[in-house]
């Protein structure tokens, strides 16, 4: 796994994130045009829908989902209290139901949700699979989960920072993930933000969804978490949190120059 796609990890690493996510990631990665193309996927358009966003984070997606579906029929989930603080100052959001929670271990029984939403959020999973095998679970017979992430970037550079941030799935991985949970009916939408040139063929970031044809857990029947936010740490595990910290937040800080830059400059020679 890469060094930030740990639980304890990445509950560290928004702490300090948080306090810049909307102003100067947003603006460049997830922007409200790559939001809309993705909820279209989710089909938000049916009355009375009960809608989870799993990783809510800061509720920018929230805000996409809230402009479809009454505020008071939305719920919130994520790890990050840090997160989850900035979005409870959002007005439009006011209604939603917020709750601390595992997107691999979802504090809801089966069948609960009329649609699932996760964007921005399986790049941090341990166990990408378990976490979109409940996704499956929460959703009742006929309704639709969707998942928004990036895949492997197509620069080297970029795509060698990447692989040592956090997880960039390929397009096959994403199908293949949400079959084996069950889904039928998967469709994947590729998007990415103005600046980046998409004429290499390499697709920034995908939405994917897919149908859920029968109620109840996903057939896969996953074994507990392998992690668990909040399990005591012996000194050999803290020295391996600490490094993988450091190490994971400096590849994630070059990442953002690095991929911008390379993208423009693959557009300029163009």
């Amino acid at each position: 796994m890469r060094l930030i796609q740990h639980k304890a990890e990445a509950w560290w690493f928004y702490r300090v994130v948080s306090k810049v996510y909307d102003r100067w990631v947003n603006p460049l990665f997830w922007t409200p045009r790559m939001r809309d193309e993705a909820l279209e996927l989710a089909r938000l358009d049916a009355p009375g829908l009960r809608v989870l966003d799993a990783g809510a984070g800061t509720g920018f997606t929230t805000e996409g989902i809230v402009a479809r579906v009454p505020a008071g029929q939305v719920v919130m989930v994520d790890q990050s209290p840090h997160q989850l603080a900035r979005a409870r100052r959002k007005p439009a959001l006011a209604a939603c139901e917020v709750r601390e929670g595992d997107a691999e271990d979802l504090p809801f029984g089966d069948d609960a949700f009329d649609r699932y939403v996760s964007a921005g959020s399986i790049e941090y999973w341990p166990d990408p699979q378990r976490g979109i095998a409940e996704a499956y679970r929460v959703v009742r017979e006929g309704g639709t989960a969707l998942v928004v992430g990036p895949v492997r970037p197509a620069q080297a550079l970029a795509r060698r920072l990447a692989d040592t941030w956090m997880l960039f799935p390929s397009e096959e991985e994403y199908r293949a993930w949400f079959a084996a949970a069950g889904f039928a009916d998967v469709e994947v939408r590729r998007l990415a933000p103005d600046w980046y040139d998409e004429a290499s063929g390499a697709a920034y970031g995908v939405a994917v969804a897919g149908r859920k044809p029968a109620p109840g857990p996903s057939p896969l029947g996953l074994a507990p978490p392998a992690e668990r936010l909040g399990e005591p740490m012996g000194l050999r595990r803290r020295l391996l949190f600490a490094g993988r910290f450091a190490v994971g937040s400096l590849a994630g800080l070059a990442f953002v120059p690095v991929a911008l830059l390379q993208t423009l400059r693959a557009r300029r020679a163009r």
